[in-house]
């Protein structure tokens, strides 16, 4: 359950202010003495000429003030917490909503992906041993320097392309029409968190059409939570979602697919039981900067076992 946004007015935390004023003198000594606790920070300690860094410096000072407040690190926290939501199905209404969240998941892997490809040795030999060619044979170190630069803009380009070409793929196929793809017919669905009358997170789920698989196989497609809702457990409770959806419909397994750079992801997926099965290239532009794709499973248990 989310934490009830406006509460706190009869925490421990607001009634430190009541106190009489033999507590308050109390306070400002206590105060006082945490402040000093914090300068000394910057003083040579008497046993060694070293100074205390900043951090611990300031740390000293926090405790002090947690300790006068107890209720101060809830408050913060609780003041800092998003508004409650709810996970419903899909509606047309919001479709704006729901592309927006893919495409601007999908654009914030870009920044990773380059840092990724600035790293590969194939990049690192294509800036330094070009510029250096290039040095020995212009004799220009103006000229070698321009040439590595003007090569960034094109790993920019390539470290995005992976991405809005995987958005451009889904808004031809099963984004193009989401009540058609997903809602359409038994044993799929797509749902969407919403959070003051704003979707903020998107999830959907198909069956998997092989012929060839001795189990039926559900996939977990388009896990998405707005960059300003995350850490609220929104993702955990939309793959949840899924996964007692999966087990209704008599599902065996669900998979999904994420990426190598996308780390909170799969270590979200794994906290849940998914296991890794392999990894693979889903488009050439991933190829090209070691972007893998990373497959994972998920088998359920019995349907006469207890909910998820």
């Amino acid at each position: 359950m989310e934490p009830d946004s406006n509460a706190g007015l009869s925490d421990p935390t607001f009634s430190q202010w009541q106190r009489p004023a033999s507590s308050w003198a109390k306070a400002e000594r206590h105060t006082l003495k945490q402040v000093s606790l914090f300068l000394q920070g910057w003083k040579p300690c008497r046993h060694s000429r070293r100074f205390l860094s900043l951090p611990q410096a300031w740390r000293k000072g926090v405790q002090g003030g947690l300790a006068l407040f107890p209720g101060l690190s809830d408050f913060r926290h609780r003041s800092l917490s998003m508004a409650p939501y709810h996970i419903r199905k899909y509606q047309e209404s919001d479709r704006q909503w729901v592309v927006g969240l893919l495409s601007r998941g999908m654009a914030e892997h870009a920044p990773a992906t380059f840092r990724r490809l600035l790293k590969l040795p194939r990049t690192l030999i294509l800036l330094l041993g070009g510029a250096l060619a290039l040095l020995l044979v212009s004799g220009s170190w103006i000229l070698a320097l321009v040439f590595s630069l003007s090569l960034l803009p094109a790993l920019w380009f390539l470290a995005k392309k992976p991405w809005t070409r995987y958005v451009d793929i889904a808004l031809r196929t099963d984004m193009s029409d989401i009540t058609k793809s997903y809602l359409s017919e038994h044993g799929s669905c797509f749902w969407v968190a919403e959070s003051e009358e704003k979707v903020v997170g998107t999830v959907g789920a198909l069956p998997v059409d092989d012929p060839t698989l001795r189990e039926k196989r559900l996939q977990l497609f388009h896990l998405s939570v707005d960059n300003e809702h995350r850490g609220q457990g929104i993702a955990k409770a939309l793959v949840r979602t899924v996964l007692q959806f999966a087990r209704d419909q008599g599902y065996s397994e669900v998979v999904l697919d994420t990426s190598n750079i996308q780390l909170s992801a799969m270590g979200l997926y794994q906290s849940l039981g998914f296991k890794k099965t392999g990894q693979s290239f889903f488009h050439v532009w991933a190829r090209l900067v070691d972007l893998h794709t990373v497959h994972f499973i998920y088998r359920l248990p019995s349907a006469q076992a207890g909910g998820l």
